[in-house]
């Protein structure tokens, strides 16, 4: 038969793990709201914020910019606006022009430019927007060959239809030349990925209505 002082202890000892029972309950119940508010305000993805990495180069267009298998020539930029009309909403699009040549010297082979390369820099803590890629000849993805001569094209982002700004920054990406790691057992040949930031272009657009364009 347990003694008074044995089912003292008792009593003691389950008071103790009653409180730190509820001290963890609400420990964990705290953890679980915050890891909700951070899902619902984004989640833990890395805020981009102004740019791509403040260290890159930021030039003024026209200027010319190479980043890994492609160099550009930025010339200009355009906001072309779509009127309302009584069978459509209102539509705009941003376009930035360029010349575009290969310069792959590692693979040499031909190509069409991603879209994930050159990237509205919209700032404000906003998310980077990927561009369509490459418009040359009339022709989105057109594949550009190694050793001709620069191609005139544009790339196109989506905007909102009252979109408006004095000067644009472009993010341009350059992917590397470089292998997997072969401790992992990947493929140790060396090719082009990982696309790291290289510059940012800061370019004035000009504005035309698409109505006026006829």
């Amino acid at each position: 038969m347990e003694s008074l002082d044995d089912v003292i202890d008792d009593l003691i000892a389950d008071r103790v793990i009653r409180r730190h029972r509820r001290t963890w309950l609400i420990v964990i119940g705290a953890v679980v709201v915050i890891a909700l508010l951070v899902l619902v305000t984004g989640g833990w993805k890395e805020k981009t914020g102004r740019a791509v990495p403040t260290l890159v180069a930021t030039v003024d267009a026209p200027a010319t910019v190479s980043a890994g298998r492609w160099e550009y020539s930025f010339s200009k930029a355009e906001i072309i606006r779509e009127p309302k009309t009584e069978y459509s909403a209102a539509k705009a699009e941003l376009r930035v022009y360029f010349d575009l040549r290969n310069i792959d010297t590692e693979e040499k082979e031909s190509d069409s430019l991603a879209g994930n390369l050159v990237r509205l820099v919209p700032g404000g803590g906003q998310d980077l927007i990927e561009s369509n890629g490459g418009t040359c000849r009339g022709e989105i993805g057109w594949v550009m060959v190694y050793g001709l001569p620069a191609e005139s094209c544009f790339t196109k982002f989506e905007i909102a239809p009252d979109f408006s700004a004095d000067q644009i920054e472009v993010g341009i990406l350059g992917e590397q030349y470089i292998s997997d790691n072969g401790l992992l057992g990947a493929n140790e040949e060396p090719y082009w990925h990982l696309p790291e930031a290289t510059a940012v272009v800061r370019l004035k657009p000009s504005v035309v209505v698409k109505d006026e364009e006829k």
